[in-house]
């Protein structure tokens, strides 16, 4: 089937002779992937195309860089709490994300696939959390940009590749780069060192492709060198093997719980909750609802399952998951 490039295809084509940058150049051929036509014909430049946009990103990770922080690294948090994906090259994130999500992000079977981060929002029960997809972590160098949202999400998902000869020294290597930009992963439940110069984020590993040969044996042993530092979860984002275990870990990596709030007289919206950080009290929940709320608040009742109908609580009372909240103001 022949190929029916549009003119403006070789005219975009032209622009390569006088790039000179791999951005640049990385630019040029994006253009050249949207334009050119989606049809069998046309597979092969497709795929030649992808790849040298992940020759030239490869590169260019590799090539040192004066630090500075990279505006396109940064994803304005939505929903209930931001996890990001962090991992070696064809670990299967972009994969896990449209499992997880339902969404479609870019998937293939050619490293650099994921350009940059790129945001998608998981459901569970009744919150969604935003996942960040991101590129793979280069072997000798990371982006500023990439550090930091890294430091700024609220939980990181390692993603590793049980098909992978030896995903435990992968796993090593990235601990140790992310280590040298002053980040520490530790597991949800870990009593976090006091006064250290890091920036300490609590972390889950999930380890893909459980459904592949030697799987199993590479799992076992990632537990047995890293069950100290780590809680993991063994999954397929292809067959769907421990997703729902998954999403519950990822929901408890957040550390936080779900109110609902009511007004006087009716029910409480028990599909809207508000979501807050465990350890967090009446005032707290009030001024999720409104900010003016905190100052007017008189009193609060709670319903607390078959504990609590309606006690009158004062603005320090600690709150748990899926208290009903009514203000009284």
């Amino acid at each position: 089937m022949p190929a029916n490039l549009p003119p403006q295809y070789f005219d975009t084509e032209k622009k390569l002779q006088t790039a000179r940058t791999p951005r640049e150049k990385i630019k040029i051929l994006e253009e050249l992937l949207a334009i050119v036509p989606k049809h069998k014909g046309t597979e092969k430049l497709q795929a030649l195309l992808k790849t040298k946009i992940a020759k030239l990103r490869f590169q260019s990770q590799l090539r040192p860089t004066v630090a500075r922080h990279e505006p396109g690294f940064h994803v304005e948090k939505s929903g209930a709490g931001q996890v990001v994906l962090v991992g070696p090259a064809n670990a299967g994130k972009s994969l896990l994300i449209a499992s997880l999500t339902g969404a479609q992000p870019e998937v293939g079977d050619y490293p650099y696939t994921t350009r940059s981060p790129s945001p998608y929002m998981m459901k569970y029960e009744n919150i969604k959390i935003q996942l960040v997809d991101t590129p793979p972590i280069a072997p000798d160098d990371l982006e500023t940009g990439f550090v930091e949202l890294i430091k700024t999400a609220d939980g990181v998902l390692f993603v590793l590749d049980l098909a992978d000869p030896d995903p435990s020294s992968k796993l090593e290597a990235l601990l140790l780069r992310l280590k040298e930009k002053r980040l520490e992963f530790f597991p949800q439940n870990a009593v976090l060192p006091p006064d250290s110069a890091s920036v300490v984020k609590k972390t889950l590993i999930a380890a893909n492709k459980c459904d592949f040969p030697q799987a199993q044996e590479n799992f076992a042993l990632l537990q047995e060198l890293f069950s100290d530092r780590f809680n993991f979860v063994s999954v397929s984002a292809l067959r769907g093997d421990g997703l729902e275990e998954l999403k519950r870990k990822i929901f408890s990596l957040l550390d936080i719980i779900r109110v609902y709030s009511k007004a006087p007289g009716k029910k409480a919206d028990l599909n809207d909750p508000f979501a807050l950080k465990k350890g967090s009290t009446v005032n707290d929940a009030a001024r999720a609802v409104h900010k003016d709320f905190v100052e007017k608040l008189k009193y609060a009742r709670i319903w607390r399952k078959a504990l609590l109908q309606g006690q009158m609580v004062n603005r320090d009372f600690l709150l748990e998951d899926g208290d009903i909240v009514e203000l009284h103001i």
